[in-house]
């Protein structure tokens, strides 16, 4: 079967970049208002409990974004290569496994929230503030799913502007309707995760607007479950699954771990430069989602040419936006903890205040992992792509937070994520150069 040469062009890069970084800020921006909602309207309890359900929020979301991602690539790659049934059928094995997975996480967050909730290390009026925050949030976890996998496929169906508005419609809906539960209605916690249930409904409806007017190349396909290709789909959307999950792993080992250091006021401190932390990295999120489509297409069609063209273009906007989203946490440290500290705090500011400038040093290299575990999952190198996650996202931070603050206590806690993004830029940049290499001893052999 003869290939097709890549239809997208240079210019192509600069479309789908900018929407995909606008829609994850968006995205991330309603985790903000999340905690500084709670922050004001509940108090330090309420924005405890928020950190301790962020895992929870991580795993079902991390679902989304493999199912999504991971059925995109493969939906991008199958077009790339003329074999529309076959995308066709990536589309609805997504489709089924996120309504599956959905069901199974409601019945088990609505059944066993409290004793997730002592899992979580939440106990006394913190567990009263989580326990109907997370079984609200997870009473939604059919939307979360679906509305991912829909955005993904969306955006690799050559429509990233309505990608990018849907994701936007959801995140701007929570916040109003953050705003309005928790200080018009005085919901409290129930009424900040009913907000986030919310947007993913509303992200869809925009979304759904590809296939209202006819533009969606991709459609339902009847086809036999196989577990092998449910795996192949899952493992290209598992670095993006590792990087979404791994946020709320280490939150959740910080938790542990900062809970006998310094204890609530501690981990309120890490939970706002965490989430801080969240923002940018849904910038460097947006990259790698931005360029996936576009290398995915690349990639299936044979055009090696502009696959690095677009890989260069990424790793070098993450490394001028990584040096970017570092110099506010050095040089605002104080105006930015004093957003989230009106009650003046001085043992909450202290401890923020030390940590914050470390933390931010991780973000030089941070955008550079999380594009080049993007890049190796577009190219069907899953397992490469897989270990990079796994190494800056689990295993170097799992290690790390159990040794670093035995010799130096919280400011060991701070060193954890810059120290494991750093060990990991030498793999990125040695699976890049592996492939560039392999694929330029092709490319000279078919000439």
């Amino acid at each position: 079967m003869m290939k097709q040469k890549a239809e997208w062009g240079p210019g192509a890069f600069w479309k789908y970049v900018s929407f995909n970084i606008l829609s994850m800020i968006g995205l991330s921006c309603f985790v903000f208002v999340d905690t500084l909602c709670i922050a004001n309207g509940v108090g330090s309890d309420g924005l405890a409990a928020l950190n301790l359900v962020i895992p929870v929020y991580s795993l079902v979301n991390g679902v989304g974004l493999m199912l999504g991602m991971g059925g995109a690539t493969l939906y991008s790659m199958e077009l790339g290569m003329g074999q529309g049934q076959k995308a066709n059928i990536a589309f609805t094995r997504a489709c089924r496994t996120a309504l599956i997975l959905g069901i199974l996480f409601t019945v088990s967050g609505v059944a066993f929230t409290k004793p997730l909730g002592i899992l979580l290390g939440a106990e006394g009026k913190v567990m009263e503030c989580l326990i109907p925050y997370m079984r609200t949030l997870l009473a939604f976890s059919v939307p979360f799913l679906f509305n991912n996998v829909l955005v993904c496929f969306v955006r690799n169906d050559r429509n990233p502007r309505l990608a990018m508005a849907a994701m936007l419609t959801g995140s701007f809906s929570n916040i109003l309707l953050d705003t309005l539960f928790i200080f018009g209605f005085g919901w409290g916690m129930f009424g900040a995760a009913f907000a986030t249930g919310l947007a993913p409904l509303f992200s869809m409806l925009v979304a759904s607007a590809h296939i209202w007017k006819g533009k969606n190349q991709f459609r339902l396909e009847k086809c036999r479950f196989q577990g092998k290709a449910l795996v192949k789909l899952m493992s290209l959307g598992g670095a993006s699954f590792v990087t979404e999950i791994s946020s709320g792993i280490v939150i959740l080992l910080f938790n542990y771990v900062i809970l006998n250091l310094t204890g609530s006021v501690g981990v309120a401190a890490y939970g706002v430069i965490a989430n801080l932390a969240i923002i940018v990295m849904s910038i460097f999120n947006g990259i790698a989602q931005g360029i996936q489509p576009l290398v995915s297409r690349g990639y299936g069609s044979g055009d090696i040419k502009a696959v690095f063209s677009y890989v260069r273009r990424a790793l070098i906007l993450a490394g001028i936006l990584g040096v970017l989203c570092c110099l506010p946490g050095i040089l605002f440290t104080h105006e930015l903890i004093g957003i989230f500290n009106g009650g003046g705090d001085a043992a909450f500011e202290g401890i923020a205040a030390k940590g914050m400038p470390v933390y931010f040093t991780a973000f030089l290299t941070m955008g550079l992992n999380i594009v080049a575990a993007a890049v190796l999952a577009s190219v069907d190198r899953a397992r490469e792509s897989l270990s990079i996650a796994l190494l800056r996202g689990i295993v170097l931070n799992a290690v790390l937070v159990f040794l670093l603050p035995g010799f130096w206590g919280m400011q060991g806690i701070w060193l954890v994520v810059p120290i494991a993004e750093s060990g990991t830029i030498l793999l990125s940049f040695y699976y890049i150069f592996k492939y560039w290499k392999y694929s330029c001893l092709v490319s000279c052999k078919n000439m």
